[in-house]
């Protein structure tokens, strides 16, 4: 019996021996996973007032759990056996293909938003074409078989397709918010990557050019011609991978001209911050705002449909457009329960709200797209 226990016993060490292997090999060499930080960049994290240096993590400015029911294995359990019938749309969704020369045609009055599905947005404005967590990836992450499938296989437009950019916003270095592959294609028709602290490193390692790299504490402002950046706060967390657990820092963006302003929540849970934003620098003229992917197990990281309309009002944005649905399931809910309960919490509390379809402009000034085209 000891024979073949000993053989039993080595033949296990060798296979978990090689996936350990397998799995640090893959984190040390997966282009996915981004930079790491210098001694330098620790430093000035460090300084920024939002850093914990003894455990190399950023925080929110209100305590906030990442977990706020159940465990990890029990989410991940209702994940895989109890999301609801409805999680993902019967087919693809309604898309309105964008084209590359009107993106180009705009005069500096001009404000355009046009939604691409999930985060992703390009906002034009001050004429300067700005794009917000450019996600037009089709996979997500490094290990797509793993992770959420897109529930369209082509996009409005594809990167490649995009006129020159002159400004990429980042809220987070989550892989549906940053995406590798995407970044790569767009690098080189981009101005600056206006990011939060830490998301440099990621960047820097893809081949873009440190010069473009712009790194931003919150509070801090950036200015393109006509047009002011502002890296405001939100209440989320980050990380991409095995041992980097919000080594990079969050953020919501404020857009503003002369006459026109624009914000951008990022992800996050809802918090005093929206109102804070909205006293400082609005009212806003249109708000792109969180709704979706939302669940009781993470209630402090996501915001309720009724926790983002009520985020657009302290905001004071006279327009909603509720992002961070139409593209994946990353929750237990319907696919289309978040803009739902959005328009109904909305008309509730007379909240402009609009609805594009993806890829179908919303124009400042004009009529606001406001179909029901999810039902």
């Amino acid at each position: 019996m000891r024979k073949p226990l000993k053989t039993f016993l080595m033949t296990t060490g060798g296979i978990l021996g090689t996936l350990l292997i397998a799995v640090v090999a893959f984190t040390g060499l997966s282009q996915q996973l981004g930079g790491k930080p210098t001694k330098n960049d620790r430093a000035l994290y460090a300084k920024s007032g939002h850093y914990n240096a003894k455990e190399g993590e950023f925080v929110n400015l209100i305590p906030t759990r990442q977990m706020t029911g159940g465990s990890t294995a029990s989410v991940i359990w209702k994940f895989l056996f109890h999301k609801s019938k409805q999680a993902a749309p019967p087919g693809p969704l309604p898309t309105q293909p964008l084209d590359s020369l009107a993106i180009t045609r705009k005069t500096p009055e001009l404000v355009r938003v046009t939604w691409f599905g999930h985060s992703a947005s390009l906002v034009e404005i001050a004429g300067q074409n700005v794009l917000l967590d450019p996600m037009l990836s089709i996979e997500m992450g490094p290990v797509s078989w793993a992770t959420p499938n897109r529930y369209n296989r082509t996009l409005a437009i594809a990167p490649e397709k995009l006129p020159p950019i002159a400004a990429v916003l980042i809220s987070h270095d989550h892989y549906d918010h940053l995406d590798y592959a995407t970044i790569r294609k767009i690098k080189d028709k981009v101005g600056h990557f206006y990011v939060p602290l830490g998301i440099g490193p990621h960047l820097r390692k893809w081949g873009v050019a440190p010069a473009q790299i712009v790194e931003m504490n919150w509070g801090d402002s950036a200015k393109i011609p006509g047009l002011t950046l502002r890296c405001t706060p939100s209440r989320h967390f980050s990380g991409r991978g095995l041992g980097n657990h919000n080594s990079t820092l969050w953020c919501s963006w404020v857009m503003q001209t002369p006459t026109k302003r624009v914000f951008y929540t990022g992800d996050g849970g809802y918090g005093p911050h929206f109102a804070a934003i909205g006293r400082q620098y609005g009212p806003f003229d249109l708000a792109l705002v969180e709704c979706g992917q939302y669940n009781e197990a993470w209630a402090e990281i996501h915001m309720q449909p009724e926790q983002s309309v009520q985020a657009a009002r302290d905001v004071r944005a006279a327009v909603m457009l509720p992002v961070h649905w139409g593209a994946f399931t990353e929750s237990l809910h319907a696919w289309n329960e978040p803009v739902t309960r959005a328009t109904a919490e909305a008309a509730r509390l007379d909240q402009v709200i609009t609805t594009p379809h993806l890829g179908e402009p919303v124009i400042l000034g004009a009529e606001l797209p406001k179909s029901r085209w999810w039902e």
